[in-house]
């Protein structure tokens, strides 16, 4: 039965969510139910791509992300995939009629990844679009469950989250990203000179589009809105903690939240979102 093996793909997604990700797993467990295993289906899609630039080293890595793309197209046209994790991303695109507009912008930065890019500005917010932007959107399709007017007002709203999110990925993971891949991804900053000048003008960015994100997040379907605010203050709870330490550190360290403050977050964010406080 076909159930069947989408209800094991469904799980395939959970697992991958869970074990790549404590943060996002807590945020989509406060999301409703009906909404959980949509999302984990997103998060399995985006992970598996991402791993196949970041991680497979020792194998042919444009030809994996080829396939990967041509089978993540015949999955969502066919309706199935033997892949488990195409699977639930395909059942997630067809259910909530995904644009496949936003999934090539997501594989196209993907295979700008794959090259060493000294980026400027056109090029570092077209990145910024389909790594994380677009996925803010994939989500949204799924928080607005067929209301095309609700996802056309908060879509200025999801994109800003999403840039917020991963231009903090990006200096949480400075270090990584420039010693162990080779990348640098903020236009007109030479990491060998990365100073406290580069650094909060960085910050100056994300500030902004945390503010604008909240407006959102404040607009959201009650379904969806502790699950997403609950991602908002961990990752803002990051950013506090990069702002306070130096530049020279950041490229010298991963900086992380401790599980047992993303367990405060979690109670603190709930509090909040029973009184109605957001």
């Amino acid at each position: 039965m076909k159930a069947l093996f989408d209800q094991v793909s469904a799980k395939c997604s959970k697992l991958t969510t869970h074990h790549y990700s404590t943060s996002f797993s807590l945020g989509i467990k406060c999301l409703d139910k009906p909404l959980r295993d949509p999302i984990c289906g997103i998060y399995g899609f985006v992970r598996l791509a991402d791993e196949i630039v970041d991680s497979f080293h020792d194998y042919d890595k444009p030809n994996l992300l080829k396939r990967f793309k041509v089978e993540t197209h015949q999955a969502i046209e066919e309706g199935i995939s033997l892949n488990p994790i195409l699977n639930s991303f395909q059942h997630v695109v067809n259910t909530y009629n995904v644009d496949k507009i936003l999934i090539d912008q997501f594989l196209f930065s993907m295979e700008m990844d794959l090259s060493k890019i000294e980026y400027n500005t056109k090029n570092y917010e077209e990145y910024i679009l389909g790594s994380a932007e677009v996925v803010g959107l994939m989500c949204l399709k799924v928080f607005c469950n067929g209301n095309q007017e609700q996802y056309d007002h908060l879509k200025p709203y999801a994109m800003k989250l999403g840039s917020a999110f991963q231009k903090i990925n990006f200096l949480r993971d400075l270090k990584d990203d420039y010693v162990t891949l080779g990348r640098s991804y903020f236009p007109g900053v030479e990491l060998n000179n990365f100073n406290q000048a580069h650094k909060e003008e960085i910050e100056r960015d994300i500030e902004s589009e945390f503010k604008m994100a909240l407006t959102g997040i404040k607009k959201l379907p009650r379904s969806s809105k502790f699950g997403v605010y609950l991602a908002y203050i961990y990752y803002y709870s990051l950013f506090k903690k990069i702002k306070k330490t130096p530049s020279t550190q950041v490229m010298k360290q991963r900086i992380r939240i401790p599980n047992p403050q993303k367990i405060s977050l979690l109670f603190y964010t709930y509090l909040r979102h029973r009184l109605n406080i957001l």
